[in-house]
C-alpha cells in the first residue's frame, strides 16, 4: 500500500511538476513577447521622432525661404528705361527705387555718346545721352546694360526716333 501511495503522490508532484514547467515556458514566451513589443515601440518612436524632426526642418527650411522671398519682393529696386527726348537726345531714367551704381553697356554701340564711365542713378534720376546713327552704325533697337550687383545683362529697349 506505501508503494501505491508512493505512486500516486509520485504521479502528482510530476503533474505539478509539468504545469510549473508549462507555466515557466508561457512566462518565458510572454516575457520574450514584451521585450519584442517594447523593442517595436522603441523602434517606432524612434521613427516617429526622426519624421518629427524632419518635418521641423522643413518647415523652418521653408519659413526661411518664404522671409527671404518676402525680403526679397520688398526691396527697392533699380528699374532702368530708355527713354526719347527729342533729336539726337535720350534719357536713360531709373525709374525705380533703388540706386544703380557703375552702370556699363554691354557691347558696342557706336551710335551712342556721353556714356560716362562709373554711370550712377538713384530713384527717378536720369542721364541724358546721345545717339547719332547712320546707315553704316544705327541706333539700336535694344541697349543692354549691367550694373553693380546686377550681372546678367538687362535690355532695354530703344524707343523709335528720327535721329
Amino acid at each position: 500500500m506505501a508503494a501505491v501511495i508512493a505512486l500516486v503522490i509520485s504521479v502528482r508532484a510530476q503533474r505539478d511538476g509539468r504545469r510549473s514547467a508549462n507555466a515557466a515556458e508561457k512566462s518565458v514566451a510572454a516575457a520574450e513577447a514584451s521585450v519584442e513589443e517594447a523593442r517595436l515601440s522603441r523602434l517606432a518612436s524612434e521613427r516617429s521622432a526622426t519624421v518629427a524632426e524632419e518635418t521641423l526642418a522643413d518647415q523652418r527650411r521653408e519659413a526661411a525661404e518664404r522671409r527671404a522671398a518676402e525680403e526679397e519682393a520688398s526691396r527697392p529696386r533699380v528699374d532702368l528705361r530708355v527713354e526719347y527726348s527729342g533729336g539726337r537726345t535720350f534719357l536713360l531714367f531709373n525709374h525705380g527705387a533703388a540706386r544703380a551704381e557703375n552702370i556699363r553697356a554691354v557691347g558696342e554701340y557706336p551710335a551712342m555718346r556721353s556714356w560716362p564711365a562709373g554711370l550712377s542713378l538713384g530713384g527717378n534720376e536720369p542721364h541724358t545721352f546721345m545717339m547719332a546713327g547712320d546707315y553704316e552704325d544705327p541706333v539700336p533697337a535694344v541697349i543692354k546694360v549691367v550694373w553693380d550687383g546686377q550681372d546678367e545683362p538687362v535690355s532695354l529697349r530703344v524707343p523709335h526716333n528720327n535721329a
